[in-house]
């Protein structure tokens, strides 16, 4: 057997959609519209969370708020039994070379880690950011509430956290606010340089960023759609990897994009209420957000936010001009739409969190045939694998075939150019795990 190499290893997600998992109702059932709103009316009371400003009061600024989100975070392991790990996490930035830091100053973020119980060190990853700003992201010192953007995003991690500490999972779960976003996203790339450095394997991040307002600066006001923003390809890939694709496909493949259609799939099952937007694009058109950076590094990220943006009322002073009222303020943001946007990250990092690990060493073979042939190495904690194939046009994993627990499998009469590939792997609990797109392909 001839076994070559096809193109690089692309890991691909799919939800388990049968609507058959009884926890994740229970999962939505439990979070809390009335708890949302409360911490964000905490977060808005700070004044401003500007990145640089005070860190010495207990009322006010970006020391006080990154206290007290330590402080829940402590107070919701303290009743799972000491479940979550809480500490900071930070990085020097310096006003040389980076025109929106004002001073010199440590960028701090709030990290809380839910130890899962067979697989530790692997990480599912919701974000909020702490930081807010005025008009000018350089003014530290004006009134900067940041009701939605982002104490929504900030809250519903901190409500995330409380609902999933009460269960337990084979995989890690990590909740975490990220500071420094509005001045050059140096929070989430402290943080994944971290994650980096220690080894971490991190299966995605989902990146909160305004979850709260439904009323548009176009007049739509809409409580149900939300937008998912991913890249196509990974950003750190090479040359070569580029140049395969060209004879393999994947130009819509990457990991990030497939963490997308993950949760637009898990949502449409158990939330069919909701209407999840995938959008082909890594951010906003021109701008950024706190996943990019994990992005920059190879790792899966995605930005879950609201559809319909009023720029009336983010990043600007609190004023009213010719009968507009300007300023992020906690009457503009529904509570209702920030519980739903919550309970779809909750649901998505339990499935994510609960699955066993991906199949390894994937290859596909099947050239000049009428059918597919795929062999892997079998992993711990799954019973069995399952095969996946969709068209090359098709977005999403439509066709599915459980095999069993085998390591090869001929898939007959369907034709390998016709179609896209990857296998699964299926936990005891029958939630599986990504999907791995071969890698390899022998004859």
């Amino acid at each position: 057997m001839k076994i070559a190499i096809l193109f690089p290893l692309l890991l691909l997600t799919l939800p388990i959609t049968s609507q058959t998992n009884m926890k994740l109702y229970d999962i939505i059932e439990a979070v809390s519209e009335k708890r949302i709103k409360n911490d964000v009316q905490t977060l808005t009371n700070f004044g401003t969370r500007n990145t640089f400003s005070d860190t010495i009061s207990n009322t006010r600024g970006i020391g006080a708020a990154r206290r007290w989100i330590k402080a829940e975070f402590e107070a919701i392991s303290k009743k799972c039994n000491h479940c979550i790990d809480v500490f900071y996490q930070k990085d020097f930035v310096t006003k040389e070379g980076n025109r929106r830091v004002p001073h010199d100053a440590w960028v701090v973020n709030v990290v809380a880690i839910q130890k899962g119980t067979k697989f530790p060190n692997r990480y599912i990853i919701m974000s909020g950011d702490i930081d807010s700003r005025a008009s000018d992201t350089m003014d530290f010192t004006t009134d900067a509430p940041g009701a939605n953007d982002n104490a929504s995003g900030m809250a519903g991690t901190i409500e995330a956290a409380r609902v999933l500490s009460k269960y337990k999972f084979e995989n890690s779960i990590i909740y975490v606010g990220l500071s420094g976003e509005e001045q050059g996203l140096f929070g989430g790339a402290g943080l994944a340089k971290y994650a980096k450095d220690k080894g971490w394997d991190i299966i995605g991040v989902l990146n909160n960023d305004m979850i709260g307002n439904i009323k548009g600066v176009d007049g739509v006001i809409d409580n149900r759609t939300f937008r998912i923003f991913s890249e196509p390809v990974p950003a750190n890939e090479t040359e070569q990897q580029r140049k395969q694709r060209r004879f393999y496909g994947g130009e819509v493949d990457g990991v990030s994009r497939q963490l997308a259609r993950y949760v637009y799939s898990t949502t449409k099952s158990y939330m069919p209420e909701m209407n999840p937007l995938m959008i082909y694009r890594l951010d906003r058109f021109g701008r950024g957000g706190h996943h990019r950076p994990f992005n920059d590094l190879g790792f899966a990220g995605i930005r879950i936010m609201e559809a319909h943006e009023n720029y009336t009322q983010q990043h600007q002073n609190i004023r009213e001009e010719n009968g507009i009222k300007y300023g992020d303020v906690i009457e503009h943001v529904n509570f209702e739409y920030a519980k739903k946007l919550t309970a779809v990250n909750a649901i998505n990092l339990a499935c994510l969190a609960e699955a066993p690990p991906a199949p390894s060493n994937v290859a596909i073979g099947g050239i000049v045939e009428a059918s597919a042939k795929f062999k892997w190495n079998k992993v711990k904690g799954a019973k069995g694998y399952k095969i996946y194939w969709r068209e090359t046009t098709s977005p999403t994993w439509d066709n599915s075939r459980y095999v069993g627990d085998v390591s090869e499998f001929l898939l007959k009469g369907v034709v390998i150019d016709n179609f896209f590939f990857g296998i699964a792997s299926v936990g005891e609990n029958d939630v599986e795990s990504m999907i791995v797109f071969p890698n390899k392909i022998f004859r």
